[in-house]
């Protein structure tokens, strides 16, 4: 019988682009095939660095982005009550001129009134700059209310973090250790190196109260008790002490372990200096002091020195106290103390008993050469479960300590950062937040504080900033604190705001806590009759719940329509051995009546003659983004992209080149500049990657530097709060400031333990691989996937409460409650219930029928979450260190109310901003802008009629 003759590779395009993937966090390289000028697929870039041509189910869906009802199509003037919905569409002339209008008086009289936040953006370099020139104090990103005690824990004590910070050298890990994964973030390295890891007969531990994604698949499984990561680490530290089981030349030759602390006096519990302000050490050889960074020097970590002790110490005599014993922390962390021994146990074997050695020399930054590089094969990872405690920040110090004590930051086998970390903390800028009417901000807003003198308070000590960031409530807040931005400007705490700018941060719904309250917030009218906020202008690219709330709608492009940078003046896409960066650019033309909100950036910049943004005769310096990131340059020969600058050749240095984004294009979107062999691990101290660091520009100058197990940072707040020193804190916060800033890393319950006899269960939302912006679950691919949520629940509260399948429950905090669908999990921490955050939507937002499961049983805990701690002075519900948001402190209880059809609260439905079904069309103007970007970057005079270019 003839079998038929089967086509087995069709053609799927007769064009494919190279460009960047933005459906989360990862960055990949993705290869966008067109048909007809449309796109028709999206596959994974093999040549790309990052993700190798894995692609997943998010970055597959990108097309459904690009199709998707939601999309806005012109800008938005608000002409009903504010959350009606009630809109009308305007032209961008009079969109821009309408901005300008509320933006001009307030930079030439008051400034700080213009607040400017934005959310998952991956632009941060751009908005910041464009703040700063403005000269408002009140800029941010979402990093406060995400991770921003991941980040700022790894600053302040290694010099970089996880995450984007750094990865697990996979090639040689035989051990990796996940504490408190978010699933949606970095889905794709992980994959990959899980797969390296796991074919060569490694092991995976997972760490978490929930036994999904990456913890699904670990070899072993520790269901934690929320909120107590921070114990369990210094359990282990303390296991690792008790058994002699520490790299001590490590400790004595990269961290400040062998540092003298002072014992006594206005100084104490500062590092010990000598008559040139610099710390010293006690070299073993002569028992007297030396330099720290002096060659041949041998540090005794045991030392003492007219009565002052070593770092070392100070640990030692911490963690090997009986309170962090395994058996003394078992019933708090939920986890048997054989299992923590053994945890330790095994930490210790793989570390020592597998160690290795890399037949590669090196000279360190003391000029002391190496003939090779030992390597401890154990690596950990750690994301937003650990971080959105109140402890948080602590609780990521922990961890790094963890891996300092065994020896495997920045070692073959361990944790490798990526360019352009590791820096120090003295590398990064401090925050400004004095403004000074029709000028700029005198530097940027964000930083990393070194002591009191450094917040950003006036010389009453009240906050400059409307989200009380870099104050004594939080004096670490590097990220700010964009959830309390809302509350804080209804409030008039600390002053009242006139306008509220807002880019791609759905604050009306799963980006704020005590949602219902802030949509109520956003709404609210003085006795004048006019509204608390006066004006909100809001940026995005598709009709969110926040979109209702705001009065100028500036509608964004999709990510395959726009020009992006993704930099190393920002959030780039590096690797261990590679600083790298990478653009998105137009690979489409939008069919509608959008502009990408970089460009409506720098427009608005022009047309307000801010600095940096205009030529001396005052006309527009940038053309749009894709000009600016050609040209723009932070400071002589550096500029937003490292590759082929100058006339082609140069790497990470040199004058602008006008070829740059075609060979961005041509390359597929990406650059790498690789590290030198024998730079690639111990950076901090390895001359040759200082070297190399300089000469691409990530350093002027080389910048060695110690881990900091002991944090003199940290100290000098602590001992504000004791009384020392000019600049004091108010006194109801001295407490927590001794409790917090401890300068080494502690474990204190998280705030609300206190109501845990009436409400005993622990809450917590994590995002599903899946889906990684609000934006997701209205994605017609990712909603088969995931188009509902469940409340998850442990076998031991199922049991209990009688539920059964079909079942709502009734969930109640402090703060109010919610009624949602149930589901069993066994694979759970027994007092722990938990949820897919943002999949719950608002009816009638996101063009999604009003009938939808995200709009009818979706649900979120937000509501149920608390901005402010109870009690007086209005103190955020956020980590007192950093401001990082509380959202895992979260306690409940619960109750089986039976089977129903909806979740509660429900709220009314939000009038449609975009058409539905076939009465969708595109803006009646007809001429739709007036410039657009070639796709090989320059910019090029059009007009497109009925939609089509």
């Amino acid at each position: 019988m003839t079998q038929p003759m089967l086509n087995t590779s069709p053609k799927v395009s007769d064009e494919i682009r190279r460009t960047t993937c933005y459906m989360c966090a990862c960055r990949c390289g993705i290869n966008v095939h067109l048909t007809d000028g449309r796109v028709s697929y999206i596959e994974g870039n093999r040549d790309h660095p990052v993700n190798k041509g894995v692609l997943c189910a998010k970055g597959a869906s990108g097309i459904m982005q690009v199709t998707a009802p939601s999309r806005l199509r012109a800008p938005l003037r608000r002409v009903g009550p504010r959350g009606s919905g009630a809109f009308e569409e305007i032209s961008w002339d009079e969109a821009l001129a309408l901005a300008v209008s509320w933006m001009q008086p307030l930079r030439d009289t008051a400034p700080e009134k213009l607040a400017f936040f934005t959310g998952r953006d991956q632009s941060q370099s751009l908005t910041g700059w464009w703040a700063q020139a403005y000269g408002t104090p009140n800029y941010a990103a979402h990093g406060g209310f995400c991770s921003v005690n991941m980040a700022a824990g790894g600053i302040y004590t290694i010099g970089g973090a996880f995450w984007e910070f750094g990865q697990p050298d996979w090639d040689r890990t035989k051990l990796f250790v996940l504490f408190g994964v978010a699933e949606d973030h970095d889905s794709n390295p992980i994959k990959i190196g899980l797969g390296k890891l796991k074919g060569r007969g490694g092991k995976v531990i997972g760490v978490n109260p929930i036994r999904s994604g990456y913890n699904a698949v670990a070899d072993d499984w520790f269901g934690i008790t929320p909120g107590t990561d921070g114990l369990l680490i210094l359990s282990l530290i303390h296991c690792l002490l008790e058994a002699g089981k520490v790299d001590l030349e490590y400790l004595a030759q990269f961290t400040n372990a062998p540092l003298l602390v002072v014992n006594d006096g206005p100084d104490k519990g500062m590092i010990l200096k000598n008559a040139e302000s610099q710390p010293f050490v006690i070299d073993r050889r002569t028992g007297q002091p030396a330099p720290w960074d002096g060659k041949g020097v041998e540090p005794d970590l045991g030392a003492t020195y007219q009565g002052h002790r070593t770092v070392f110490q100070h640990m030692a005599e911490r963690y090997l106290s009986p309170e962090y014993a395994p058996e003394a922390v078992a019933e708090r962390c939920g986890i048997a103390a054989p299992r923590i021994r053994s945890l330790a146990a095994e930490l210790a074997r793989v570390a020592f008993d597998e160690a290795f050695v890399l037949d590669q020399p090196w000279t360190d930054f003391r000029g002391n050469h190496h003939a090779s590089m030992p390597g401890r094969p154990v690596s950990f990872h750690a994301m937003r479960g650990i971080s959105a405690h109140s402890n948080g920040f602590q609780t990521a110090r922990a961890l790094h300590v963890l891996q300092i004590v065994l020896g495997t930051v920045e070692v073959p086998g361990g944790y490798r950062l990526k360019p352009p970390y590791p820096k120090p903390v003295e590398a990064h800028p401090t925050p400004h937040a004095i403004s000074t009417p029709g000028k700029p901000l005198p530097g940027p807003h964000l930083g990393y504080v070194r002591g009191p003198e450094q917040l950003a308070i006036d010389p009453n000590g009240n906050p400059l900033r409307i989200d009380k960031a870099f104050s004594w409530e939080n004096p670490l807040s590097a990220h700010g604190l964009m959830h309390m931005l809302i509350p804080n400007a209804h409030a008039g705490d600390p002053y009242r705001i006139d306008t509220l700018f807002l880019y791609m941060a759905n604050m009306a719904w799963n980006s704020s806590m005590n949602t219902a309250e802030v949509m109520r917030m956003l709404t609210d009218k003085d006795d004048s009759g006019d509204y608390v906020i006066p004006r909100i202008i809001y940026s995005d690219a598709y009709a969110s719940e926040m979109v209702a709330y705001a009065d100028l709608i500036l509608p964004d492009t999709t990510y395959l329509e726009r020009h992006d940078c993704i930099s190393l003046l920002d959030r780039p896409i590096s690797e261990p051995g590679a600083a790298g960066d990478s653009i998105r650019w137009p690979v489409v033309d939008p069919d509608r009546d959008v502009r990408g909100f970089q460009s409506v950036l720098l427009d608005l910049g022009a047309r307000l003659g801010l600095p940096g943004m205009v030529n001396e005769d005052g006309s527009a310096k940038f053309k749009d983004y894709a000009d600016y990131i050609v040209n723009h340059q932070r400071r002589p020969g550096v500029g937003p992209l490292i590759g082929w600058r100058g006339d082609g050749s140069d790497e990470g240095r040199g004058a602008p080149n006008p070829e740059q984004l075609n060979r961005y294009i041509e390359n597929g979107g990406f650059y790498q500049a690789h590290v030198p062999e024998e730079g690639a691990f111990f950076k901090p101290w390895n001359a040759a990657y200082q070297d190399w660091a300089v000469k691409i520009g990530l350093y002027e100058t080389p910048q060695p530097y110690l881990f900091s197990i002991w944090s003199e940072p940290m100290r000098r707040f602590q001992a504000a709060a004791e009384g020392l020193g000019a600049i004091q804190p108010p006194d109801h916060l001295r407490d927590r400031l001794k409790q917090a800033m401890d300068p080494l890393p502690t474990w204190y319950p998280p705030f609300g333990e206190e109501t845990a006899a009436e409400y005993p269960i622990h809450a917590l939302t994590q995002r599903p691989m899946d889906m990684y912006h609000s934006w997701g679950s209205q994605n017609a691919w990712l909603r088969q996937i995931r188009g509902k949520n469940y409340l998850y629940l442990p076998t031991k509260i199922w049991s209990q409460h009688g539920f059964a399948e079909g079942d709502f429950a009734r969930l109640t905090s402090p703060n109010g409650e919610i009624v949602a669908p149930v589901a069993h999990m066994a694979a759970l921490n027994e007092n722990t219930v938990w949820t897919w955050n943002a999949i719950g939507k608002r009816k009638g937002a996101w063009a999604l029928d009003e009938d939808a499961s995200e709009a009818t049983t979706g649900f979120l805990l937000n509501h149920l979450i608390p901005e402010c701690l109870p009690g007086e002075g209005r103190l955020s519900n956020s980590d007192p260190v950093t401001g990082q948001a509380a959202w895992f402190d979260l306690r409940v209880k619960i109750e089986r109310v039976g089977p129903r059809d909806h979740s509660e609260p429900a709220f009314s439905a939000i009038p449609r901003v975009v058409p539905q079904g076939q009465d969708r069309a595109h803006p009646s103007s007809g001429a739709f802008g007036t410039s657009s970007v070639d796709p090989r970057g320059a910019a090029k005079p059009t007009t497109r009629e009925g939609g089509k270019p």
